[in-house]
């Protein structure tokens, strides 16, 4: 029998994939990642309706450096950050890894809405799921090398309610619970508020228009993004959008104009199917932020780690900070952080 470390988060979707990869012939080992924010007794109540081992990988130093350190940075830079992406390479799938490792597991899984597939070669390929909750996007800063263990269960699936319906079935406790919408560590999502609690809220300071022109006061950089159109309170003849954020004069910039850009540059570029390199350049869809929309671009790679992406038509409010990822169909190719 296979071993396989599953990440049992105590939700209904790791739960079921824990059936189901034991439906796979797959002996399953489950490891709860403690950050710090409680939920082992849950996870711990689901490994034992389903009758599996649970491991707790205690993560809360390296959850608090590279995950809400990084969020912390980024809000303090100006920017927009993806602390999902930046989670699952540096601490989920590095504690399943090395779970994996300790116990001779050749395979990790999750619960995550995505497909492992495998070219003419025999590599492994991060696919779409098949699901609209396809959560591809969030998975695309992975490498090769970790993808090749992967397994995702819920690939499959047609949908959430087929999920939750596979777990009524199956009397899983937690068959009812309700999915996280929110950024794990800020369940009100109340960003600026856990920035204050932190010590690490910006000053307020001008909103200008685009010739400098001071409009009113800003609550602080940390309280908008680009493109933000919504609680700017500044009264205007029409429509105002976040057009810039200036951290080296703490302005935020309106403009009445929606903010669209033909060209972005990315950094830390990760490509989970490097063979796309190999040109120098790859056509694909791209999306620059996690949502079903994408559009048509061409990536140019340059050195370090960085690439240009042109798009057929201007995109709206690519956010720096924010992770772009590229798609050849349902396969994905990579991505990478938008500089601007």
């Amino acid at each position: 029998m296979k071993k396989i470390v599953l990440g049992l988060s105590g939700g209904v979707d790791s739960a079921v994939s824990a059936r189901l990869l034991r439906e796979q012939g797959y002996e399953v080992y489950g490891l709860y990642m403690d950050v710090g924010l409680g939920g082992a007794p849950e996870a711990q109540r689901v490994a034992d309706a389903l009758h599996i081992p649970l491991y707790i990988a205690h993560r809360e130093q390296m959850f608090e450096r590279e995950v809400c350190g990084y969020f912390q940075h980024e809000y303090q830079t100006a920017r927009t950050p993806n602390p999902c992406v930046v989670c699952n390479r540096k601490v989920k799938f590095t504690a399943l890894c090395q779970y994996a490792d300790e116990i001779g597991a050749p395979y990790i899984a999750t619960g995550h809405y995505a497909r492992i597939g495998r070219d003419a070669q025999g590599r492994a390929l991060l696919l779409q799921a098949r699901s609209p909750k396809d959560q591809s996007y969030m998975l695309a800063n992975l490498p090769r090398s970790v993808l090749e263990r992967c397994v995702f269960p819920l690939g499959e699936a047609a949908d959430k309610a087929e999920v939750r319906a596979l777990a009524r079935a199956s009397a899983i406790p937690v068959a009812e619970k309700k999915d996280s919408m929110d950024v794990c560590f800020i369940p009100d999502g109340d960003y600026g508020r856990w920035l204050e609690q932190r010590g690490a809220a910006l000053a307020p300071g001008n909103f200008v228009d685009e010739n400098g022109k001071v409009l009113g006061q800003h609550k602080g950089l940390h309280q908008y993004t680009v493109g933000q159109r919504k609680g700017l309170g500044v009264a205007a003849t029409g429509r105002l959008f976040v057009h810039e954020l200036r951290p080296e004069t703490n302005e935020v910039v309106l403009s009445l104009n929606d903010v669209f850009r033909k060209q972005i540059t990315v950094s830390a570029l990760n490509l989970c199917a490097p063979e796309y390199a190999e040109s120098g350049a790859f056509d694909c869809q791209a999306r620059v932020r996690y949502s079903k929309r994408s559009n048509a671009a061409h990536v140019t790679l340059q050195a370090q780690e960085k690439a240009v992406v042109t798009f057929d038509e201007p995109v709206r409010a690519p956010a720096a900070g924010q992770f772009a990822v590229f798609y050849d169909g349902e396969i994905v190719i990579g991505g990478g952080f938008i500089d601007g």
